[in-house]
């Protein structure tokens, strides 16, 4: 037999365009560990933030438990039944918590005084025009000072 024939393995045709996907997925991962490695961690950390960096970490693991998960499962072991569920479970509610406290950050900040003018030039009501205006204590003061 020649070699491109023992290369083939025999599969249900079917299934060849999930293989070429996950071939190709698998490629990328490798590519990024190799980026994500070459780079010392340390280095790495010091360049990012505190919530950066959390999100760096919480990456990590979730990336670790998910390829763990999948070798479970190519090795005819139920994940649903094992520990590394109640792990991802446990890395989601961070990112989560992580999540809300970026969206927290984003949110708009009320400015008060631009607040407070916004609702003062709302209430005011024009006077009549035949009303005299009554005087503000700082007008009243002015007059006072001569």
């Amino acid at each position: 037999m020649s070699e491109t024939c023992l290369a083939v393995e025999e599969y249900p045709t079917e299934i060849h365009d999930y293989l070429s996907a996950f071939e190709k997925s698998l490629g990328s991962v490798d590519e990024m560990l190799k980026t994500m490695m070459s780079v010392s961690r340390s280095e790495l950390l010091q360049k990012l933030d505190p919530l950066e960096q959390a999100k760096l970490d919480l990456v990590s693991a979730y990336t670790l438990n998910s390829m763990f998960w999948v070798y479970l499962a190519t090795q005819g072991v139920n994940p649903k039944e094992h520990p590394v569920k109640q792990e991802l479970e446990r890395i989601r509610t961070y990112m989560n918590r992580v999540k809300e406290i970026t969206d927290k950050k984003k949110a708009a900040k009320l400015d008060k005084g631009a607040a407070s003018r916004f609702v003062r030039n709302a209430l005011y009501e024009a006077k009549p025009p035949n009303e005299p205006a009554k005087k503000t204590p700082l007008q009243t003061k002015k007059k006072k000072t001569c």
